[in-house]
């Protein structure tokens, strides 16, 4: 029974009687005068409670202001707390790198005014440890705030960090990571000119990375694959001593990461530091959060330091983020490789049910999953319940009473744990120019960059017939003695749709901007800021029903592969948004897509969709692959 206390107890004493409802209609026709009367329970204000709510009401309709219209790409509008009188912390926000201020919202690292003066008041380990107001908006609701922030900023930090005197007498590894589906990658001929005659690095490790996103169209295609970014980095200048290795990885899935480990242990002792960098978008703040749950970092490091702020949102990083590398000692390899022989025995049967179901959410993801594991792992103490018995005896006219809360004490590195530490440093993303992506909103940047395994999308067009990604890209078949089979391969939340060449530039005037083409979103109001689509004229040869010729990369929305009949000449019209990059890339990344469909839909262009089967690295299969 619930214990009322006094105050309610006199409360009740003085509520007077009301009477019930009154019955309507037919029902009341079967009622007396005399009605049974109930007690409402109801709290009542006495006279100053009553004028203070009233007080209260008309100074927060006094403070109600119209919301502004929210920028595109901003996140929700956030009441201005700064305070320009405080000076910056000097910490670093664990998240993105920026250093943490509340002078300036619309600067890099900004934590509103009082929820920083709370954590500069718990001392020294307050801020340590702490996110910025975009970093926690990023994290808790996927959204990203708008910054002042020039484009080349991020080039300046990049460069600034790899001009810092070597350390332990080695030039520092740098470790680039390249997103697979966007070779010839445009940033990669810019890292001499980045790097200049006064950086002594020890060489250029390329990751091939986001490769669990594509399909396998043949045997043998990741050994194609790094045969393409190999290309890509001779055509840079990349080449010789200077390319230490090429690695192909999935930073998200795990897939390749186990590799990549071993091959950065092998090379500790020519290197010093090691530097990740790459464009924007890369997936490099992914791979640096593997990295960190991995045997490259030391033991404690995992518990010690946050993992970097990661969204589809171009720019996230703001400045550099580091952990302590781990001394691959001689004992230390062996226990690892042990440990690598060990998993390499088992099967997926044999796996507990909670390493299954993460499996299988990855395989969801991704075509190639790997699983990264840690053999040098910091024994944790069991956790101690502590709490005083005073806090939970109270007497029957007192409420219960809360404990204090403790504040939790982070974990330090010790001096000796760092003092001659190498450090991998994750840098922020070189901002990409002609890129698509810088055109979008922040929910149009989701809808684009494919998030899960890419299911290609095959269509037959004879001459005369148009191809649009979304409104975002746009292929006419001009001319052609027979058809000619365009895959799509981009996100599978952009729509591919179909339609003559006399209906086309209606089309795309009547549904660009709204739901039927998706992206951009925001219909009329939208497309007049957006730029028009541009065209240029590509002129191919095919070389076989079973192989494509050439892929027509329309910037950073995906990619459409052609195949046509041997010697078959094709005309072709594409388009992309003005001030993007189109390219036509030769020979293709993934030649004999079109052969992964499924039956044609009859009555229509399209081909089903097939989406092959995953792979997991590192396990043993029961039945054939």
């Amino acid at each position: 029974m619930l214990r009322l206390g006094p105050a309610l107890l006199a409360r009740l004493a003085r509520a007077p009687l009301r009477a019930p409802l009154r019955p309507c209609g037919a029902a009341a026709a079967g009622h007396g005068e005399e009605q049974e009367r109930f007690v409402f329970l109801e709290y009542e204000p006495d006279a100053a409670e009553r004028a203070a709510a009233a007080a209260l009401r008309r100074e927060r309709e006094l403070k109600v202001k119209p919301k502004p219209r929210r920028e595109r790409g901003a996140a929700a509008a956030v009441p201005s707390l700064s305070d320009p009188s405080v000076p910056p912390s000097g910490v670093s926000c664990s998240g993105c790198g920026a250093e943490l201020q509340c002078g300036d919202g619309g600067a890099p690292g900004f934590v509103p005014a009082e929820r920083y003066r709370s954590l500069v008041s718990e001392g020294p380990a307050g801020l340590r440890g702490a996110v910025c107001q975009r970093c926690w908006a990023l994290a808790h609701h996927g959204s990203a705030l708008r910054l002042r922030l020039p484009p080349e900023q991020h080039r300046r930090v990049v460069s600034a960090a790899l001009r810092r005197p070597p350390r332990h007498g080695r030039g520092p590894l740098l470790l680039y990571v390249l997103d697979v589906m966007e070779v010839p990658d445009p940033v990669l001929p810019q890292l001499p000119a980045l790097l200049g005659p006064d950086v002594p690095a020890a060489g250029v490790l390329v990751v091939g990375n986001k490769v669990d996103l594509l399909p396998a169209d043949c045997r043998g295609h990741l050994g194609r694959l790094r045969q393409r970014v190999a290309a890509a980095c001779a055509r840079a200048g990349l080449r010789g001593a200077a390319l230490v290795d090429i690695r192909l990885v999935s930073a998200k899935t795990g897939y390749g990461v186990e590799g990549l480990v071993s091959r950065l242990q092998r090379s500790w002792k020519c290197a010093g530091d090691v530097y990740l960098l790459g464009a924007t978008n890369s997936g490099k703040s992914t791979l640096f959060n593997t990295l960190l749950r991995s045997d490259y970092c030391k033991s404690r490091a995992p518990d010690i330091i946050d993992r970097a702020t990661v969204s589809p949102w171009p720019g996230t990083t703001l400045n550099l983020l580091k952990f302590p590398i781990i001394n691959p000692t001689c004992d230390r390899i062996f226990r690892r490789q042990e440990r690598l022989k060990e998993e390499a025995t088992k099967t997926e049967d044999q796996l507990s049910n909670e390493e299954k179901k993460y499996l299988n959410q990855l395989k969801k993801q991704g075509y190639l999953v790997g699983r990264v594991g840690r053999t040098f792992q910091q024994q944790k103490p069991s956790a101690e319940i502590d709490f005083d018995p005073d806090t939970l005896s109270y007497s029957m006219d007192e409420d219960p009473r809360d404990a204090p809360k403790k504040p939790e004490e982070r974990e330090e590195f010790t001096h000796n744990e760092v003092k001659d530490a190498r450090w991998c440093f994750d840098t922020p993303g070189i901002v990409k120019e002609d890129c698509v992506l810088n055109l979008l909103t922040e929910k149009e940047v989701k809808l684009v960059l494919p998030s899960h395994a890419i299911v290609p999308r095959t269509f037959i067009l004879k001459p005369g017939m148009v191809l649009f990604l979304a409104a975002l890209g746009r292929i006419d078949y001009l001319e052609g003695e027979k058809p000619a089979w365009f895959s799509v391969l981009a996100s599978n939340l952009l729509p591919v749709h179909v339609t003559t060449l006399s209906n086309a530039d209606t089309l795309y005037e009547k549904h660009a901007g709204q739901e039927f083409l998706k992206v951009p979103m925001g219909g009329e109001e939208r497309m007049k800021e957006f730029p028009p689509l541009v065209p240029q004229d590509i002129t191919l040869k095919g070389i076989g029903t079973t192989e494509a010729v050439a892929d027509i990369k329309l910037s950073s929305a995906g990619w459409v592969a052609v195949t046509a009949h041997e010697e078959e000449e094709l005309l072709l019209r594409a388009y992309t948004p003005k001030g993007t990059a189109l390219v036509v890339r030769e020979p293709p990344l993934l030649p004999y897509i079109s052969a992964i469909r499924g039956a044609r839909i009859p009555g229509t262009p399209a081909y089903r969709t097939k989406r092959p089967p995953s792979f997991v690295e590192n396990l043993r299969t029961t039945g054939s692959r």
